[in-house]
């Protein structure tokens, strides 16, 4: 899946857990800010499993950290769609993230301030902006924009990040079922690997064969190749329910009741439809 498409169904899958509205299923409910701030958050970890890429979305979205960031990633994990591509990588990155969690400062005027998801929040915002294409090429606009949004939540409102481990979660998982829907497939129980036997790679009319590759990826291929039109067919509503989500956060902390309008549309729409009946 491409990196937009990742970060799309991140955002996607955060609103739908965490928000309190009648499109979403609330779940794991959090404050308007926090679906605000923590669907670009969750957007970036849907990208995070792709760190294993010396060349994509995450390599050139804070240069030069994350140039070195991923090449160590790729050393580790054994390169492209390994490691960070498997239910032990997503429980590595909910780890790290947990850790993280612990790594903080007391002070006099602001209280407790949650250093580590802040730090976290700055890589995972910058790969979200990259991916969602809103900075363009320039450097200094990611890092501004990442730094200013983790600070201004880690010093007002800190309990924000305290979401951060199940958002990394959830984007990495995210990621790689959506990884899993491609043609490539994914080593979901890596370091362990399956080949596929040799019978069903002889009788390829077998639907086996395209889920069961030789190196032991998984798949589902129900959106075919990345960046397929299957996948532009699927992500397109799904990135549009993100932006509305969000959009429905942003006007409930301004004050604005969006859950009266929808109520209020949808009795309209409602009775429309009963009166051409």
């Amino acid at each position: 899946m491409m990196g937009g498409h990742h970060a799309a169904s991140g955002a996607a899958a955060w609103v739908a857990v965490t928000a309190s509205t009648p499109i979403a299923f609330g779940w794991y409910p959090v404050s308007d800010v926090g679906v605000m701030t923590g669907a670009l958050v969750c957007a970036g970890a849907a990208l995070l499993p792709d760190a294993d890429h010396h060349n994509g979305t995450i390599s050139h979205s804070l240069p030069p950290l994350s140039e070195a960031l991923t090449k160590f990633v790729c050393t580790i994990s054994g390169g492209h769609r390994n490691g960070t591509h498997s239910i032990l990588g997503i429980a590595v990155f909910t780890l790290i993230a947990w850790a993280m969690s612990f790594l903080t400062i007391s002070t006099e005027t602001f209280g407790e301030v949650l250093i580590g998801p802040g730090i976290m929040a700055v890589l995972l915002v910058a790969f979200a902006l990259r991916a969602l294409h809103l900075t363009g090429r320039r450097r200094w606009w990611t890092w501004t924009s990442s730094i200013s949004l983790a600070l201004f939540i880690a010093v007002f409102a800190p309990e924000e990040w305290y979401w951060m481990p199940f958002c990394v979660g959830l984007g990495a998982t995210v990621h790689i079922l959506g990884d899993l829907v491609t043609t490539q497939g994914v080593p979901l129980l890596w370091p362990i690997r399956f080949g596929s036997p040799r019978w069903v790679r002889r009788h390829r009319w077998l639907p086996l064969d395209d889920m069961w590759g030789r190196t032991g990826n998984i798949a589902v291929p129900v959106l075919g190749d990345a960046g397929s039109w299957r996948e532009w067919l699927v992500m397109t509503p799904v990135s549009v329910y993100a932006v509305v989500g969000v959009a429905w956060a942003v006007l409930s902390q301004m004050g604005f009741d969006a859950n009266g309008a929808w109520n209020d549309g949808t009795a309209l729409l409602t009775s429309a439809v009963a009166s051409l009946g």
